[in-house]
């Protein structure tokens, strides 16, 4: 209701209540006629409503009134809330008994957006207006406004159809802008709505130059800055940016679980991968082959690698940053998810003066992580350490870290036949890929080294046949290799809001549970993630590694020799002692700190 409107508002007419086909309005929300402006000034008009409703007496709506008289391009309503004389809810309602409309609140709002192609989400936050039901003759509105005809008369011409208006808070119709259109008053929106790039036209065929004029633009550069801390501020281990023919995805992985969040339009596609692939030091002209590099930052006082790699797709390039945080890394077996019994058997193994150590697991199974760990203990001033990386994802004082360069033929093997004269005690392997490095790793534990490594294998049983396949010499791998460990990375439970159950008798004996409960124990209980606002609804926070630690014994070596299946090999390690990652599994959640469901996720017992 702006002063200078108040001269040209048009009488609306009035219309005949109608019920509205969509089943999830209540009928009196239905049946709501356009607004009616009633005769006077509406400044009056709302200050009259007030007053007579007890929210606002004569000499504080005085004061308003001249204030208002010298800011005509402020609106009173908003005036009369910044001043603190009323709430925002008593605007509304007073709103709505001016105009005979009802209230609508943010439980009514729809689930989906509506008129998403045909309005845009700038105008629908300026006009702060929010569509909440289309049928075939009607628009209803929900409007902080409703005496704001020329929103009204745009909706008509834009739609064709009768506008039906309902009242409603400025809050909760920014936040269900913000949620339905990704455009209301997010930061995402905000920036995207100051780049002016209004079209695709810099798609695939873009020259360097346009790609470089596009990324250097300050809204996109604030935009790709945003989407790295919101990652790092929601624990993200990972952000992948997705083009696809209609839409840009931008989805973050938090506790090893993707999660799509606001993205950029399709149009910004070009402008926000060139961004990225400027700061990472990659060819933003090369578009048809793979690319990796790296971004070094510091952000909330703490140092921060993203490792990038980007690879072509039929929409353009896809690029997944993996976030390295130096300072958020615990070196702590216990916290990494070590239990007494499998930790005295991995230091058995790590204390050895020589000897392979192997730490397996899928890709993102924290084996990395593992063996930094296992080398911060071994860390002493008269220990000299030398590791081969691809990359080097954490920095280490007293350890001497080589980064392997394919490109100029610093391999694995390469580096590794160099590093053996550099007269090192302990040697770290990065990754054991192929036989030559295999065969070095073997070489170099005979000569008296101890080697730390991983290799990608199931669990640890099966790691033996692996190596075998891969044309290692079953006495060699007898006379060197000394433990095995194979983890799994499993979500941890929010401790505000996680929920104990008691199992149902034929759940304990089916997922084996009764051998692990305290002796005398009837009721076992395991627990539920529920979800609550400090775990973003998800009912977990953080993740633990859930493991197993072979040994390599006598047994175990004669059946190597015999070249006995992984199955027969891992029945003898538990034998021996080795409890497997699903009863580690079984015990976290029987101890609270995981799901049930988790850890079937993870591994199931054979």
């Amino acid at each position: 209701m702006d002063a200078n409107k108040e001269a040209t508002t048009a009488l609306m007419p009035p219309s005949s209540p109608q019920e509205l086909s969509d089943p999830i309005m209540e009928p009196a929300l239905a049946r709501s006629p356009k607004p009616v402006t009633p005769p006077g000034s509406p400044s009056k008009l709302l200050g009259d409503a007030l007053m007579a409703r007890g929210k606002l007496d004569m000499m504080a709506f005085e004061r308003a009134l001249r204030l208002y008289q010298d800011t005509p391009n402020e609106k009173f309503a908003n005036l009369l809330i910044t001043l603190g004389l009323v709430a925002p809810i008593d605007i509304a309602e007073a709103l709505a008994q001016i105009y005979s409309l009802p209230l609508v609140r943010a439980d009514r709002f729809p689930e989906l957006p509506i008129l998403e192609e045909r309005i845009s989400p700038r105008f629908l936050r300026e006009s702060k207006v929010l569509p909440l039901h289309e049928s075939e003759e009607e628009l209803m509105l929900a409007m902080v406004d409703p005496g704001d005809t020329f929103t009204i008369e745009a909706f008509t011409m834009a739609t064709g159809k009768r506008i039906v208006s309902q009242v409603a808070l400025p809050s909760e119709v920014e936040a269900a802008l913000e949620r339905l259109y990704g455009a209301g008053r997010s930061a995402v929106g905000q920036i995207v709505g100051d780049t002016g790039i209004e079209t695709d036209e810099f798609g695939l065929n873009a020259d360097v130059q346009q790609l470089k004029d596009l990324a250097s633009e300050a809204p996109v550069i604030r935009l790709v800055s945003l989407i790295i801390t919101n990652a790092l501020s929601m624990r993200a281990s990972d952000i992948h940016i997705e083009p696809f023919e209609d839409r840009l995805i931008v989805r973050y992985r938090i506790d090893g679980v993707l999660h799509e969040i606001e993205s950029p339009p399709k149009r910004l596609s070009a402008a926000v991968i060139s961004r990225v692939k400027i700061i990472a030091n990659l060819d933003i002209a090369e578009r048809r082959l793979p690319q990796d590099g790296r971004i070094r930052l510091r952000t909330q006082g703490k140092d921060i690698d993203l490792r990038v790699s980007t690879v072509p797709t039929m929409h353009g390039e896809s690029v997944v940053m993996r976030i390295l945080d130096k300072g958020g890394v615990a070196l702590d077996f216990h916290k990494l998810g070590f239990s007494e019994k499998t930790l005295e058997r991995f230091l058995s193994a790590l204390m050895q003066p020589n000897g392979i150590l192997l730490v397996t697991g899928p890709t993102g199974s924290g084996k990395t992580t593992t063996l930094y760990t296992a080398l911060d203990r071994v860390n002493k001033p008269d220990v000299k350490i030398l590791t081969v990386e691809d990359p080097v994802e954490y920095q280490m004082p007293g350890i001497n870290q080589i980064q392997v360069k394919p490109q100029i033929d610093l391999t694995f093997a390469n580096a590794l036949r160099s590093i053996v004269r550099q007269d090192p005690d302990v040697i770290m392997i990065g990754e054991i890929r192929d036989l030559e490095t295999a065969q070095i790793a073997v070489q170099s534990a005979l000569t008296g080294h101890l080697v730390l490594s991983t290799i990608h294998t199931n669990d640890a049983a099966s790691t033996v046949n692996r190596l075998l396949d891969m044309g290692v010499e079953d006495y060699l791998l007898t006379s060197t290799v000394i433990g095995i460990q194979a983890q799994r990375l499993v979500r941890t439970l929010c401790e505000h809001c996680k929920e104990p159950y008691t199992v149902l008798p034929e759940m304990v004996d089916e997922l084996g549970l009764r051998r692990l409960a305290p002796t005398g124990q009837q009721d076992i209980t395991l627990w539920h993630a529920k979800g609550c606002k400090e775990c973003a609804n998800t009912g977990y926070m953080g993740r633990v590694c859930i493991l197993e630690v072979l040994l390599m014994t006598d047994a175990v070596r004669s059946l190597v020799m015999k070249h006995a299946t992984s199955g027969e090999i891992k029945e003898q390690a538990v034998a021996d002692g080795m409890a497997t990652m699903y009863e580690d599994g079984l015990r976290k959640a029987l101890a609270g700190v995981t799901t049930i469901e988790e850890v079937l996720r993870a591994t199931r017992e054979d």
